[in-house]
């Protein structure tokens, strides 16, 4: 008997105006309704609500519709009946406890094309879109913006058909619509992060000191394409980073203070660590690079971490050596494991973002690891990426919204 029984469902559209969830549910109220489940979105001035509910069967059902119409008419406002029974609403109960995803679109701009061929991948793969919202502020219509950036965020529900299959499709589409797409699981962890961990060259910063240093003692094109093979996986970190570091030797330590000052920071990287050390990140730089601008950037941006390489300086000069052992790829991701444990978190709660084919380890061992503006091979490897704006697109992976970040 119970599956021939109807719940109720009302939805209701307009001009956004004050008190319409109020007026809506004082009438409800009166009538003893109990409410099952409930949705507002308001965009632009367009207002949309719809009220799952259950009245008892002693309810005056002529005069509670009346009720309903009248005050619609009365406020400006559309109002529509619908009903479910009894077994599909609680196929949506067992639905509500499997698994949910969270998918975030983020580039300069965002299209219908781009969002039609990612919702498509969402339906081939058996998921359902359950609420959409928009992550940066409004852009406005004229805006020539170069730094603009557009993100929303979808809520899946259900479970994929094949996960490795449905992320190379987003991979796929990401390149092929030249915007980023962020498929993750959505749990406890990915709401309670809790440190970040950044190399530094190419990342935080738009340069690789060591070429900067090498332009300073006349060997940059050697330096740079030395550099460039690394990041690209062809050669040994160690063995690259002693062969770099002897083309300095007899360089004047003065010169380290003329590179830190002149380095340009990311695109973003102000605004993404100020942010997070505000909602209680610990940020650390773990870098293949040299402590010395590390050390630079700490005091410059509040990092509280710096793990990295140190030049060997004898009066005053570079010897062309390094002291203590290199931090490469395997080292990166060892200090992780031990901020981890220093700062009493799991793994799944640190975030690991890097450019080159070292960072991998590291990235990969994350919670949250994230290629950023990284080579090929680096992007393929790692399972999420950002390829089309700035470093603090990162917050949303966080699912942070502008105007949140913005007001605090």
């Amino acid at each position: 008997m119970n599956s021939k029984k109807k719940i109720n469902l009302i939805k209701i559209s307009g001009e956004d105006s004050l008190g319409i969830l109020h007026e809506i549910t004082s009438i409800l109220g009166e009538h003893d309704v109990n409410i099952l489940d409930i949705s507002q979105s308001v965009i632009h001035d367009s207002f949309s609500m719809g009220i799952l509910f259950d009245i008892p069967e002693k309810s005056d059902l002529s005069q509670f519709y009346k009720d309903l119409l009248y005050k619609g008419y009365e406020m400006g406002i559309k109002i529509k009946f619908d009903s479910a029974d009894i077994d599909s609403y609680n196929s949506k109960i067992n639905d509500d406890a499997g698994a949910t995803y969270i998918l975030s679109l983020f580039g300069p701009t965002l299209t219908a094309k781009q969002i039609s061929v990612v919702s498509e991948i969402v339906s081939k793969h058996g998921l359902t879109i359950e609420l959409v919202k928009r992550l940066s502020g409004i852009i406005p219509h004229s805006s020539t913006d170069s730094e603009q950036k557009s993100s929303i965020e979808f809520r899946l529900r259900g479970i994929p058909k094949n996960l490795n299959e449905i992320k190379k499709d987003f991979m796929d589409a990401s390149q092929e619509l030249a915007i980023d797409i962020a498929f993750q699981k959505d749990n406890i962890f990915r709401r309670n992060r809790r440190l970040i961990c950044f190399d530094m060259d190419s990342t935080i910063i738009q340069t690789e000191v060591i070429v900067e240093l090498a332009r300073e003692a006349g060997v940059g094109d050697e330096v740079y394409e030395i550099t460039e093979a690394a990041m690209r996986g062809e050669l040994n970190f160690k063995e690259s980073f002693i062969k770099r570091i002897s083309l300095l030797k007899g360089l004047d330590e003065s010169v380290m203070q003329k590179v830190a000052e002149r380095l340009p920071l990311t695109d973003g990287a102000e605004r993404l660590i100020s942010s997070l050390k505000k909602f209680g990140y610990k940020i650390a730089i773990l870098s293949g690079g040299f402590n010395y601008f590390g050390n630079y950037l700490k005091e410059k941006l509040g990092i509280d971490y710096v793990y990295s390489n140190e030049l060997e300086i004898v009066d005053g000069k570079l010897t062309g050596n390094h002291l203590g052992e290199i931090v490469d790829g395997d080292k990166k991701a060892e200090i992780l494991k031990k901020l981890a444990k220093k700062e009493n978190i799991q793994l799944e709660q640190v975030i690991a973002v890097g450019d080159g084919a070292n960072d991998l380890p590291m990235i990969n061992l994350a919670g949250l690891g994230i290629a950023f503006h990284a080579k090929p091979l680096v992007k393929k490897s790692a399972e999420h990426s950002i390829s089309s704006v700035g470093l603090d697109a990162v917050l949303y992976f966080l699912g942070y919204k502008d105007s949140e970040i913005d007001n605090i």
